[in-house]
């Protein structure tokens, strides 16, 4: 079964955008929750998002300890570098390989 991708438009805050994040499976099981909105400027890349999530909590440190253990998609076609640039209008999704 394929993930139905729920594209999340946004609205421009001031410069700044709003990202949907999505959380699957263990990653969802770990935070407790299976999604969070964030404010990015239009430079961010997933592993700066990443940075950011975990300065959240002891959940999402531990749930994105091993980045080689998390897999990751933008507008549900999946990356291979967590250098990609996200931008206003973007929904990634973390989930484990």
């Amino acid at each position: 079964n394929r993930t139905k991708c729920r594209l999340w438009k946004s609205s421009q805050i001031w410069g700044f955008y709003k990202l949907k994040i999505l959380y699957f499976a263990k990653i969802k099981e770990i935070i407790g929750k299976n999604e969070d909105s964030i404010n990015i400027d239009e430079k961010t890349t997933i592993e700066d998002i990443v940075k950011k999530l975990k300065l959240i909590d002891e959940s999402y440190k531990l749930a994105f300890k091993d980045l080689k253990n998390v897999k990751c998609s933008v507008n549900c076609s999946y990356i291979n570098s967590f250098q990609t640039k996200v931008k206003n209008n973007d929904e990634i999704a973390f989930f484990p390989p």
